[in-house]
């Protein structure tokens, strides 16, 4: 049975009623400022904190990922990017897979002028696209094909695309996935076109729960 963490901001538990499970999403509209300390607990027991630095002084979007640090501890470890305010959609793309397998992750656009156009995304990178329907595919080191997803990516909004998994030394491995958030509606396509979202700076939080490891 798999383990889930919560997420408190002080002593405000975010997540309510319905904590966060291994390659869960979420976002918060929560209020953020240099010095906050987001803190992730399995139970009662204190999985990481995370502390807030520098923020932008305009309305901005966080991305947060707690992830496991290594094969064979229970340690964990952040990953964090601050999205600019753009009309382009955004893609950040992260690897968070502890373990010896090799893989990357290309995205394919087949409506660009009637011809299909693949280029290879970089990891610990963002990248900006144009609004449109893409196919993201994580292809391991002999070029075969692990898994493909496809990504609505909308004007104004903000995505992640990030590698999970653990060969696990000790505890519970888990394969090498895929994960693509938000999941946006392709019929929103047309109107996402028309105006600036201008959004209050809220927390994005994408949770790799990493501490799932029955003993």
């Amino acid at each position: 049975m798999e383990s889930s963490l919560d997420l408190f901001r002080g002593k405000t538990r975010l997540t309510g009623d319905a904590p966060m499970a291994y390659k869960s999403c979420r976002d918060f509209s929560e209020p953020l400022k240099s010095g906050d300390r987001l803190e992730f607990k399995l139970g009662d027991a204190t999985a990481g904190t995370f502390s807030v630095s520098d923020l932008p002084k305009n309305d901005a979007v966080l991305l947060l990922i707690i992830h496991r640090h290594d094969t064979l501890s229970t340690a964990v470890s952040f990953e964090s990017h601050v999205f600019a305010n753009l009309a382009n959609p955004q893609i950040a793309v992260i690897d968070t897979y502890k373990g010896k397998s090799a893989a990357h992750v290309s995205i394919l656009n087949g409506k660009v002028a009637n011809q299909s156009r693949t280029e290879e995304l970089r990891y610990d990178s963002v990248v900006a696209v144009n609004p449109g329907i893409y196919e993201v595919e994580l292809t391991g080191q002999h070029s075969e094909a692990k898994t493909k997803q496809q990504l609505v990516a909308l004007g104004h909004e903000n995505y992640v695309i990030f590698r999970a998994g653990v060969e696990a030394q000790v505890g519970t491995t888990f394969p090498q996935e895929l994960v693509i958030f938000p999941a946006s509606d392709a019929a929103k396509l047309k109107s996402s076109a028309e105006g600036l979202r201008v959004p209050s700076t809220f927390l994005a939080l994408v949770s790799l729960m990493m501490l799932l490891l029955g003993h």
